[in-house]
């Protein structure tokens, strides 16, 4: 079990309201490359890593995004909060603002609710690592040989 500190990693003290910003910032909260995707990839990759070390590493990883995801949703909040009717339909917020008024709610930029489709958990090691690497955008290309 872990211990959760009732505070933000990172402090967000947003005063002015954007919905045009909110909008694009909540896909990070539960779009295709978002917090929450993030946050089950990991945990649910857990459970079949054959090395405890890894495993303990992805419950580690996996529970950080959920701070990540945290700290996002206050993000979206503050940019959403008070906003006049006048706002929300200049921005193009209306939309979202009929099925969820400012409540957070994941879904991509596009509109697009999220979905367990957001995350693979094959069962394999090697594959879930790669799947890992990819959505975190930590595979690079083959760089050229310095001598070459």
């Amino acid at each position: 079990m872990w211990s959760y500190e009732k505070r933000l990693q990172f402090p967000v003290n947003i005063k002015k309201p954007d919905a045009k910003l909110a909008q694009a910032i909540m896909s990070q909260y539960g779009g295709p490359d978002g917090e929450l995707g993030a946050s089950m990839r990991y945990i649910s990759q857990r459970y079949s890593m054959p090395y405890n070390e890894v495993a303990a590493i992805l419950t580690d990883i996996g529970t950080e995004e959920l701070a990540h995801l945290e700290m996002v949703s206050t993000i979206v909040h503050q940019l959403t909060r008070n906003l006049s009717m006048e706002e929300i339909e200049e921005s193009g917020f209306a939309n979202y603002y009929v099925d969820h008024t400012v409540g957070i709610w994941p879904m991509a930029a596009g509109g697009i609710p999220f979905n367990s489709c957001e995350f693979q958990s094959k069962g394999d090691a090697i594959t879930d690592l790669f799947e890992d690497m990819a959505a975190d955008g930590a595979i690079l290309e083959e760089q050229p040989d310095e001598a070459g």
